[in-house]
Parts: C-alpha cells; sequence; structure tokens
C-alpha cells in the first residue's frame, strides 16, 4: 500500500541523495518520462498545434492530451488516428487510445508563445538588410526603358529612380 503519511522535507531530500528508490526520484523519473513524451508528441503533430497542446499523463494504457480550447480539441482529433498510430509503431505498443481534454490554463500559456513567435519575426525583419539598387542598374534599367513601350517605360523609369535611395518598401503612389 502506498506511504502517504506526511513526512518531513529534509527526509525526502536525504533519502532523495542516499538511494535512488526514494519518493522524489520516482516523481523524478514520472517527469521525465512525460517530458520525452511530450517532445515525441509533439513532433509527430502540425506545427500549428504546438502551443496548444501538451501531454498530460499516461496511465493504463491511455495517453491523456490537453488542449486550450475546443476549437483545438476538434483539431486534434482530427490528428488523433495517424497520431495513435504512430505511436504505436514508434515508442508505445501499449497505448491504448488517446484522451482529449481541455484545460483553458493552456490558452494563455499557448497565445504568450504565439506572441514571442511574432515578436521575434518582426525582429528578424526589422534587421533584415534594406534593398538597394546600384546607380549601374539604374543605368541599365533607364537604357533598357529608352528600347521598351510607354507604358513599361514608365514603370522601368520609376524603378530606376530608386537608385541609391535605402528602403525595405516602395511607393506605389507615384
Amino acid at each position: 500500500m502506498r506511504d502517504s503519511r506526511p513526512q518531513l522535507l529534509d527526509v525526502l531530500f536525504d533519502d532523495a541523495l542516499t538511494t535512488e528508490k526514494g519518493p522524489l526520484h520516482n516523481v523524478q523519473q514520472r517527469a521525465l518520462a512525460l517530458l520525452k513524451l511530450n517532445r515525441a508528441v509533439r513532433g509527430l503533430l502540425p506545427a500549428q498545434l504546438h502551443p496548444w497542446c501538451r501531454v498530460a499523463n499516461f496511465r493504463q494504457g491511455v495517453l491523456v492530451l490537453e488542449t486550450a480550447n475546443a476549437s483545438w480539441m476538434m483539431r486534434l482529433r482530427y490528428e488523433q488516428p495517424s497520431l495513435l498510430s504512430a505511436l504505436r509503431a514508434q515508442i508505445l505498443p501499449s497505448l491504448s487510445s488517446i484522451d482529449i481534454r481541455i484545460n483553458p490554463a493552456l490558452m494563455a500559456k499557448g497565445s504568450s508563445q504565439v506572441q514571442d513567435v511574432v515578436k521575434t519575426t518582426e525582429n528578424a525583419q526589422s534587421t533584415a538588410p534594406l534593398r538597394h539598387l546600384s546607380q549601374e542598374s539604374a543605368d541599365e534599367l533607364r537604357g533598357l526603358a529608352a528600347r521598351s513601350p510607354e507604358k513599361l517605360r514608365k514603370i522601368l523609369e520609376r524603378l530606376a529612380s530608386l537608385a541609391g535611395e535605402r528602403a525595405n518598401a516602395t511607393s506605389r503612389d507615384k
């Protein structure tokens, strides 16, 4: 039977240091196994589901997944058969089913992860090198414009006029 009486933290930590059979060791091993399983599940799911889904538990052949809301739950249900067969083949042959539950706390965590990704992509775009049209290229464009029909000539001349400017976007109002 399980020992459920209260114990001092000193006793728990001392047991964990001296033996690998202590209660904290069991908890640590279980947590590590669930983290590995979570990484495997995330590797099998589409990237859009990653912030909104996680492994909650694995008990008696049933994998429990948590998701942020009913919308993500439906998307995860579409992936459930392929996820079940892939997990059975690769990692958990004893897996009998997948249970999907809604955990609203994931909504806040997932939205913060999505915002972080958006911020990093915006930072990457702001640090991207700016476009530059050299004077030689502008001269070639003007020469090509002289031999082109009028509509194309105007476009090429407008493009050539950007030589020497550094800009991320061109003005289409001209």
